[in-house]
């Protein structure tokens, strides 16, 4: 799950936008970090401008995904209407099933490939307050396999930002620490095999310590535990059967989660 990758570019940020609709309802913006091209394609809030302040979504896709089938796969913008969803292209990227590093995907680690991924986010968020009326208390992250590892690298390195987070099929780095408490709601599968499940119950047990959700949890459907915090940043588990799958039934039950927590 780690690699160490010492690409460094000069700190330099610069963004266009491409205004290529690949529907009618999304955008393709492009952004150049460090003198590198990348993209995100973005569904606007419904109502436009007129709708007052909207929760920001940053969707980041699994290592070999892409932005376009992330969209069509994982379809935030259908469940949150309301809501700016941004959903990220990655570049290709080291790992332990890609060596050579020929499939796009994040880094995992603060440092790693220059901080690329970091700085890319930073880039996002400055231009989704440009752009939009964004509410500042209501900025999300969720993602899926290398996409959820990197969900939890912004919790560590960025998560004074962040008002709660979408976990499905991923684990914290090992050299990561979380220290901001934030509510997290976590998708996990039994009989996963590209991160272990072993794992992702540890990777819930320092979520548990970090948000002050120690108690006993609680049954909020099948399937599915709640662990309460008196600050307000509980933890959530939905634990399914299956393997490295993203569920079809994950992102709405995200977006559920999301839309009862703000930033603390």
């Amino acid at each position: 799950m780690r690699v160490r990758l010492g690409v460094l570019f000069a700190a330099s940020v610069m963004v266009a936008f491409a205004n290529v609709a690949t529907n009618a309802q999304s955008t393709t913006m492009t952004w150049t970090v460090d003198g590198v091209k990348r993209q995100a394609l973005v569904f606007p809030p419904a109502g436009g401008h007129k709708t007052g302040k909207a929760p920001l979504v940053f969707v980041f896709h699994g290592h070999g995904g892409n932005m376009n089938f992330a969209a069509q796969g994982m379809r935030f913008q259908n469940f949150w209407p309301e809501a700016i969803t941004v959903y990220p292209q990655g570049l290709p990227t080291p790992s332990k099933v890609d060596p050579q590093g020929l499939r796009p995907g994040w880094q995992v680690e603060g440092g790693q490939l220059g901080d690329r991924d970091l700085k890319f986010v930073d880039a996002m968020l400055a231009t989704m307050r440009q752009s939009y009326s964004v509410d500042d208390t209501r900025v999300y992250a969720s993602g899926f396999s290398n996409g959820a590892i990197f969900s939890y690298l912004l919790w560590a390195r960025r998560g004074k930002m962040l008002a709660a987070l979408g976990i499905c099929a991923g684990l914290l780095s090992a050299s990561e620490h979380l220290t901001e408490p934030r509510a997290v709601v976590v998708v996990a599968g039994e009989n996963d095999q590209v991160c272990p499940f072993a794992l992702q119950q540890q990777t819930i047990q320092i979520d548990r310590q970090v948000d002050h959700a120690t108690g006993q949890g609680q049954p909020c459907g099948p399937r599915c535990t709640l662990y309460p915090s008196a600050q307000n940043t509980p933890v959530m588990t939905r634990i399914h059967p299956g393997g490295h799958v993203y569920p079809p039934w994950a992102a709405a039950a995200i977006v559920e989660f999301f839309k009862t927590h703000t930033r603390p």
